[in-house]
């Protein structure tokens, strides 16, 4: 059985912003288990989902969080687990300052960094299923097809332009 993936967002209003990871997910045959909890405003459930992930089944957790954006952090600090940060476009700062607080982790506390804005959860689920896929031959076929399918599209979308511009 592949491990699950969890997604945590530091509150619900992150929520909207998140669809695109889980329905990314959700086009590979994975059912994330979406979850709100804050490093700030409940640490002792945060570090206690951490601490446990890895024999609840989980293989990857996906964090998202803007402003400060700690909690991709905290949670890397209690599970050997790969972790991945998607920091938040809150103002005032647009996302900037949840970007500086996800990938400046101290050495020894990795936290994998996507970009800021709409890209950013989409590449968090796929990055979290090319994880999984290292050990997974059906999850690394589906990234393959996946990947060559984006590139059909590219070359579909030039040949397209060429046309209109002949």
């Amino acid at each position: 059985m592949t491990p699950r993936i969890a997604i945590l967002m530091g509150s619900d209003s992150d929520f909207p912003r998140l669809e695109p990871c889980i329905q990314t997910l959700r086009d590979f045959g994975q059912e994330p288990v979406v979850r709100v909890l804050s490093a700030h405003r409940t640490p002792e459930e945060a570090t206690q989902f951490a601490t446990r992930a890895q024999q609840d089944g989980f293989g990857v957790i996906i964090c998202a969080a803007g402003g400060a954006a700690h909690l991709a952090g905290v949670i890397a600090a209690h599970t050997s687990l790969p972790v991945l940060g998607i920091p938040l476009d809150n103002p005032p700062l647009g996302g900037l300052d949840a970007l500086l607080a996800t990938v400046q982790m101290p050495g020894g506390v990795p936290v994998g960094t996507v970009g800021v804005g709409r890209g950013g959860p989409i590449n968090a689920a796929l990055l979290a299923l090319r994880i999984l896929g290292v050990a997974d031959a059906d999850m690394h076929a589906q990234m393959n097809t996946f990947r060559d399918s984006q590139h059909d599209r590219v070359l579909e979308k030039d040949a397209a332009l060429q046309s209109k511009l002949s």
